[in-house]
């Protein structure tokens, strides 16, 4: 059953020829008593309609009853009633309706199939009905807002996922690098440290022979060669150099991994409150310490960095703004290149620039450069996520984030942020 065909009454029509008095006294009849207006039908085919209203001000009139109460209803009922066909939808008979009603509402509808007469609807009911499915629709888009929502927070953390695989490759290769001379350091220095003990170990026992007095002549000399022969191996000056060195280069690439553990830790703020103020300068020298592996065989990085105030924001987000950048310069550089990064501020923002020399970025794309999913990379290399959630970031700070770029001179982003608390 169609929701038109549930609101139908099967009313029995007036015919032209009756009189108004007639249809007064069919207006108090109960079964016509609840409607607004009742058909007229000839032949099977509506061709008016008379409201109850109308009628009602006829009888009001003085002597109106005597003057048109004999009157047959064609004479005075409205020739073009508001008529939808059984086959037309909800959506379709609102949309007629609302258009063509008049009011205050004095009428109800015709309803017809083919052409052909078949009963009434009441305007209330068919209110009812588009607000009863207004309401299911409304249920079912923020139902579908709430999954929306839901897939744009995996997305958004997949992205975030993917960036922190990259970040992970990239520290485990710079860490990889110091802790593989300490690891050597550490094994060259146990070896030497195993000689000057073995030769330790002979001159202490013939001194404690010589000491004793058991020693004869030939356990001294025996002893004697041991130690020439173990001097000879080695060498005291050349252990003890060697030894001091082993133990700076060691010292240096610990102090390598705690800087760069140290910028990690900056660079994600685990430790620290999720809004502060901090000094972009140093976030994006944190942020240049983890992308470092991505870009120290592309670019040269030139810094220009200048005396700007300290920003309030969350860092770790901002962190993630400045790597997207970073890292998307790198991807754009083909061979070898540079990368820019410059500080300024103004009475309003602190800006921070970051421009390579790149491949560039095509006119028509660049309007969709930060639309999610958009990217000019192939399949498999990227979400065309990183620069919509970059954008986001920036918008949420109640910043900016813009991009200039010429194809073939190299794009430059630059964000935005207020000196006024976001």
């Amino acid at each position: 059953m169609s929701e038109l065909e549930s609101m139908l009454v099967p009313l029995a029509p007036l015919s032209p020829a009756q009189t108004v008095n007639e249809v007064g006294e069919i207006l108090l009849d109960r079964e016509y008593r609840r409607f607004l207006c009742l058909p007229v039908v000839d032949r099977g085919r509506p061709v008016g309609a008379i409201s109850r209203d109308e009628v009602q001000s006829i009888f009001m009139k003085m002597y109106g009853r005597e003057l048109n109460g004999r009157k047959p209803i064609f004479s005075v009922m409205n020739p073009r009633p508001l008529v939808v066909d059984m086959d037309q939808s909800l959506d379709q008979v609102g949309r007629y309706i609302s258009a063509n009603i008049r009011f205050p509402i004095t009428e109800d509808f015709i309803i017809t199939r083919n052409g052909e007469y078949v009963g009434v609807g009441h305007v209330v009911d068919l209110l009812g009905a588009m607000q009863s499915r207004l309401g299911r629709a409304n249920s079912e888009l923020t139902q579908a807002c709430e999954r929306l929502k839901s897939s744009r927070a995996q997305l958004v953390q997949s992205e975030k996922m993917a960036s922190l695989g990259q970040m992970v490759a990239g520290v485990a290769h710079e860490i990889n690098t110091p802790l593989g001379y300490v690891k050597n350091n550490v094994g060259l220095a146990r070896d030497l440290l195993d000689q000057v003990g073995r030769r330790l170990a002979v001159c202490e026992a013939l001194l404690a022979r010589l000491v004793s007095g058991e020693a004869d002549e030939a356990e001294v000399e025996a002893s004697l060669a041991e130690i020439a022969e173990l001097r000879e191996n080695m060498g005291v000056e050349v252990a003890s150099e060697d030894i001091a060195a082993l133990f700076d280069d060691t010292q240096y690439g610990i102090d390598q991994i705690s800087e760069i553990v140290l910028n990690l830790r900056d660079f994600s703020r685990l430790d620290q409150a999720p809004v502060d103020s901090v000094d972009l300068n140093q976030c994006f020298d944190s942020a240049l310490l983890i992308a470092r592996n991505a870009i120290k065989y592309k670019a040269k990085v030139i810094k220009q960095y200048g005396a700007i105030p300290k920003v309030r924001c969350s860092p770790s987000q901002i962190n993630q703004i400045f790597l997207n950048l970073l890292t998307n310069a790198a991807h754009a550089i083909e061979g070898e290149g540079r990368i820019a990064v410059k500080t300024y501020a103004d009475q309003r923002f602190v800006h921070v620039e970051v421009q390579d020399t790149g491949k560039g970025i095509a006119e028509e794309h660049l309007t969709r450069i930060f639309d999610p999913f958009f990217t000019t990379k192939p399949p498999g290399e990227g979400t065309g996520l990183g620069l919509s959630i970059a954008y986001q970031i920036a918008r949420r700070h109640n910043g900016h984030l813009r991009v200039v770029s010429k194809l073939g001179l190299g794009t430059k982003f630059r964000l935005s942020l207020p000196l006024t608390e976001p």
